[in-house]
């Protein structure tokens, strides 16, 4: 049974005050109302122009920055991409535009050595590049070459995926994107290693993996190719490639995957066994970002990680690629990395087509989880142009998160076929 004591409704739908609470309990029950959460940013449908790659930081001061892209035929992303940076001095209750970037796609932030950085692509497959504000965001270095911030020319993908700090080094996936034109296929996992307290705008700093080439033959002939994946360290310590997996529509009784790939510990090499690679992961046909809870890196503490993702509820298999189905986010917790404990479902809207919970970026914040959302949810005129094309940010606080368990969820996971 899904509890429904006001408490309950607070914690799992992350919002702020018992106002937003209260609205937030609203709109899952009624159609047509705002989205749950914080609105950071709004793009109506009309222009075109669509919320991408949702990104989050804190930074020493506490102040919380946000920022995402534009993407969309109204938009410049495969030109000069524009993404703009958001900041919230409140713990999230209301936050301020300042600064728009102009030639930056698919990026994250990240603070390291009392900086801001960004790091993503110019534009849709366009070069890697990497940004610094000492600012808290409102300026940023200009990547002109390859001491200032241009890391490789040639075409990449990635989304605003974690940064990793471990073993004197910072640890980041991207995906090569030359492997022709078909989406999905063209991509070829590579990480990015850079030693810490080096300058992380000279490109001479940073060490990349080779690429990792695909098989369509793996899982029985319908691997399509795999994205978006996180640097993580396991348990020993060995440097990890998690990545989201396209592989088509679920068999009934089916589970979406994710990828494992494994790096040297020197960063210059990574591989894949697809014979043990491959782990059931519900949201895994969408980005997801995983992160290693700091309470576990204490001495005697067992590992845990924690991740926000996408999932398609069972009931639904085999109606479609799982890809496609963005409206119910779960909160999802491992021990080992290859198994995940789905301990509560935190958003959910009952229409698949025009409503979505996706790219979901996250922090931890002593007992809360953080969360940046690109939403798409009825805005009282058009709502998102589809599920995919979302028309919000939202901001999202989910109290004590450790605690949350299936009856916390904001819908009977029994319903949804969990």
């Amino acid at each position: 049974m899904v509890r429904r004591e006001k408490g309950a409704g607070m914690r799992a739908l992350g919002t702020l005050g018992a106002a937003a609470a209260m609205l937030a309990v609203a709109w899952g029950m009624t159609a047509g109302a705002a989205p749950p959460g914080v609105v950071i940013d709004h793009l109506p449908a009309e222009g075109r122009q669509y919320v991408g790659s949702p990104s989050i930081a804190e930074l020493p001061d506490g102040t919380l920055v946000a920022s995402h892209d534009h993407f969309g035929p109204g938009s410049s992303e495969w030109t000069s991409a524009v993404t703009a940076v958001f900041s919230s001095s409140d713990g999230g209750l209301t936050w301020g535009r300042i600064a728009t970037i102009d030639g930056a796609f698919w990026s994250n932030l990240f603070v390291h050595s009392d900086a801001l950085w960004l790091m993503g692509p110019t534009h849709h497959h366009g070069p890697l590049v990497i940004r610094r504000s000492d600012d808290g965001g409102r300026t940023w270095t200009v990547p002109e070459d390859a001491q200032t911030g241009l890391l490789a020319e040639g075409e990449w993908h990635t989304a605003p995926m974690p940064v990793l700090e471990h073993a004197g080094k910072l640890w980041r996936a991207v995906e090569d994107a030359s492997g022709g034109s078909e989406w999905g296929k063209r991509y070829s996992p590579v990480m990015l290693s850079a030693p810490i307290g080096s300058d992380l705008l000279d490109r001479a700093n940073w060490r990349f993996t080779k690429p990792v080439p695909r098989d369509p033959a793996w899982l029985g002939g319908r691997f399509v190719g795999w994205l978006e994946g996180n640097a993580v360290a396991d348990a020993a310590g060995n440097i990890l490639d998690i990545l989201r997996v396209e592989a088509g529509p679920l068999a009934p009784g089916g589970v979406e995957q994710a990828a494992i790939v494994t790096v040297s510990a020197d960063g210059a090499t990574a591989q894949f066994d697809p014979a043990t690679g491959f782990v059931p992961f519900p949201g895994g046909a969408k980005k997801f970002a995983i992160r290693r809870d700091p309470e576990s890196l204490a001495a005697g503490k067992a590992p845990v990680w924690w991740t926000l993702a996408s999932a398609a509820p069972p009931i639904l298999a085999g109606k479609g690629k799982p890809a496609s189905v963005r409206n119910t986010l779960v909160l999802m917790r491992s021990t080992n990395l290859r198994d995940w404990e789905l301990r509560s479902t935190v958003l959910h809207h009952p229409d698949v087509s025009r409503h979505a919970f996706q790219y979901v970026d996250w922090i931890v914040a002593g007992d809360d989880l953080l969360a940046v959302s690109r939403t798409a949810h009825d805005d009282g005129g058009s709502g998102a142009h589809n599920a995919h094309d979302a028309n919000f940010l939202t901001f999202h606080r989910v109290t004590r998160f450790r605690d949350l368990d299936r009856a916390d969820s904001v819908v009977d996971p029994v319903t949804l076929g969990w």
